[in-house]
């Protein structure tokens, strides 16, 4: 069964760009647990652009769903997913001034700085998944890593024109084939809407997407209807109770 996990980074987005605590990441979470989804993502990041400490938590204890927690490797946030506990770390590259991850982390490059870090998240019973491009030498530096997981990076081929897709999709389709030979569990995401939902469901071997940018722009006008109603039946109860 493939599996859906949501992003809800943009959510709290929308909160911090006012100062407001609405929405709330964990009402989020709640609604995706009662639509079916099968996980919630919460990316960390050092700036805390969007989510906080407190809401990682909070959706944690809440249990709504499992957590899985997207993170630099830096001391300061594996630190906090030790005392968080998530049921996964998806370990990817982050700097400060990208608008959203630009690409797999360089698990060669950084292999010594990893290792360690896999080590430490794997002994504290999370499971470890590494975001890369569906490269052969980076997948098999992730399996000698020990991490059980690869996420591979969509988002070259759901950001392309149509007549570059096929070449985009290719390696895609390989690369899950390779992590899948090297008993790596292998889940993808960034860039996923509906409209490139056919290319990506070609790709074999997938457990789990990851969504959230398309989900949260979909849900501000698929939910709106239902807002606005509220809104004034608000309205229409303190009316009535004007004297």
């Amino acid at each position: 069964m493939l599996r859906l996990g949501v992003n809800i980074d943009h959510v709290a987005t929308l909160r911090n760009a006012r100062g407001t605590p609405y929405p709330d990441p964990l009402e989020a979470a709640r609604l995706c647990a009662a639509a079916g989804a099968h996980g919630v993502t919460m990316h960390l990041r050092e700036d805390r652009r969007h989510i906080r400490d407190d809401d990682v938590f909070r959706v944690k204890e809440a249990a709504v769903l499992p957590l899985n927690l997207e993170m630099a490797n830096t001391p300061e946030i594996v630190d906090i997913a030790l005392k968080l506990q998530p049921a996964e770390v998806c370990l990817v590259p982050e700097r400060r001034e990208e608008l959203t991850t630009e690409g797999g982390l360089d698990v060669i490059a950084n292999r010594d700085r990893l290792e360690p870090t896999v080590r430490r998240l794997g002994e504290a019973g999370i499971e470890v998944s590494l975001f890369v491009e569906p490269d052969p030498e980076a997948l098999d530096t992730a399996a000698a890593l020990g991490a059980p997981v690869v996420e591979l990076h969509t988002g070259a081929y759901c950001d392309a024109a149509e007549s570059c897709k096929p070449a985009l999709l290719d390696p895609l389709i390989r690369g899950a084939e390779y992590a899948h030979g090297l008993d790596l569990r292998v889940n993808a995401g960034h860039g996923i809407h509906t409209g490139v939902m056919e290319g990506i469901l070609r790709i074999p071997h997938i457990d789990t997407l990851n969504i959230g940018h398309s989900i949260v722009c979909r849900a501000v006008m698929t939910g709106m209807e239902q807002a606005v109603r509220e809104m004034l039946d608000s309205m229409n109860a303190h009316e009535r109770r004007t004297p």
